[in-house]
């Protein structure tokens, strides 16, 4: 079930049959659950500075109050000290801080889930270290205890429930990579019973977007690596951490992790998606409680790894280029390096933007943003900040690492009518492989 707001109203939908009360205190059970030493540590840290604001590409775009990050994080902030906080009883028996109501929930879903990819800009700047995009995703975790997230993500976290993935049944993975080997003329393998490597994929590269699919293909099959896609684990499904179901979240990473140790894999390789790095690469092992039995490794860490042992060799393009950072994976996951080095052997002449490597701006579509239909205006006024700084370069080509920030990317110059094309950079080193 799903509810609109009225005229003038802020945008919510809703899901299930929760009384408002109900819905309350499902949020507030999950927000308390969360106040850990490290939640609790960023919210008494709090000093209201003001430079999260400064950094937040929501709050740049629009100039609105309602989008900095430390108001993004109010309700969340009233139920630390409500609940658990030092002062808690005292705070609840004088009535200092009162609990938040359906009404303010329903209002702060734009909040933390139409204005905020969870990027980490806002936690780059912060002079005391709080973690806020962490916290946004700890907040979406009671937003979806209440049945409070985004219709849109609340379809593709049903479809993911029952397939096991946002894209398609694991039973239609070999069909689906049978034709996109034929389409594109490389050998996909498919359900080996032993690899090196699981190769998985995000669900835009099983539909709309196979070429990236098959550029994997292509540079994996010259690299000789012996590799497999497989239906108990392919799909790179990020969902759960974008709309706060991290048990769904802990189950799909966890098919990945499980068939790459059943076929005697050592490697789970990710696509180009950012998102997909940060649910598979640094939450596994909370859920594991140990050392991961598999590395995890993102497609930009590969193509560098592969390029460097001599296993791949690229043609130089020889013209500029400018460089999309992914907040996931360079800001979050320490790949700005890496991915330097594969601009660097094809040849290009890199022209960084005004914010680049971890100060980059995010694409605006990040953390479900993209997928959220309701988002799109502010997402489109985001875009303009990132073509206002590649137009300044003049670079002949801008390549990003991630297939979700090249989609959002395409939109926005869609809707702009800007003629610059967004570049793979597993797509290109594919398009370019030297004998």
């Amino acid at each position: 079930m799903s509810s609109a707001p009225a005229t003038g109203a802020a945008p919510f939908n809703q899901q299930g049959t929760l009384s408002d009360e109900a819905r309350v205190e499902a949020a507030m059970r999950s927000f308390v659950r969360e106040f850990g030493v490290t939640a609790s540590l960023h919210m008494e840290s709090c000093v209201r500075c003001g430079q999260c604001a400064e950094a937040c590409p929501f709050h740049i775009a629009t100039g609105e109050a309602r989008y900095t990050p430390v108001y993004r994080l109010e309700l969340f902030r009233r139920a630390y000290f409500r609940e658990a906080s030092p002062f808690a009883p005292l705070v609840r028996a004088l009535g200092l801080v009162k609990p938040p109501t359906i009404a303010e929930l329903q209002q702060w879903q734009e909040l933390i889930y139409d204005s905020c990819t969870m990027c980490g800009r806002c936690t780059l700047v912060c002079p005391m270290g709080i973690d806020i995009a962490e916290l946004v995703k700890e907040a979406r975790h009671g937003m979806f205890k209440a049945g409070l997230i985004p219709e849109r993500l609340a379809l593709m976290d049903r479809a993911a429930q029952q397939w096991g993935s946002t894209a398609t049944p694991g039973e239609d993975l070999p069909d689906i990579v049978r034709e996109v080997a034929e389409a594109h003329g490389v050998e996909i393998p498919c359900d080996l019973a032993s690899a090196e490597v699981l190769v998985t994929a995000a669900p835009a590269e099983l539909g709309d977007h196979t070429k990236a699919l098959a550029a994997a293909a292509k540079v994996l099959n010259r690299a000789g690596v012996k590799w497999t896609m497989h239906q108990s684990g392919f799909d790179a499904a990020n969902i759960g951490f974008n709309n706060g179901d991290l048990e769904l979240q802990e189950r799909l990473t966890r098919s990945l992790v499980d068939t790459a140790v059943k076929i005697g894999a050592r490697t789970v390789l990710l696509p180009e998606c950012g998102h997909a790095y940060g649910a598979a690469r640094w939450e596994a092992a909370k859920w594991y409680g140990k050392g991961l039995p598999v590395r995890i490794i993102h497609m930009t860490e590969f193509l560098d790894e592969m390029i460097a042992a001599g296993r791949i060799k690229v043609k130089a393009i020889g013209q500029s280029a400018t460089f999309h950072d992914p907040c996931q994976i360079v800001r979050r996951g320490g790949l700005e390096a890496a991915a330097r080095r594969v601009v660097a052997a094809l040849g290009f002449e890199l022209i960084e933007l005004k914010d680049h490597g971890v100060a980059g701006h995010c694409c605006g579509g990040g953390g479900g943003v993209v997928s959220n239909a309701r988002a799109t205006p502010l997402r489109h006024k985001v875009f303009d900040l990132k073509r206002a700084q590649v137009e300044a370069t003049g670079a002949r080509h801008f390549v990003t690492a991630c297939g979700q920030c090249r989609i959002t990317l395409e939109q926005g110059a869609k809707h702009a009518h800007w003629d610059m094309p967004v570049e793979s950079l597993l797509e290109l080193v594919a398009d370019n492989l030297a004998d």
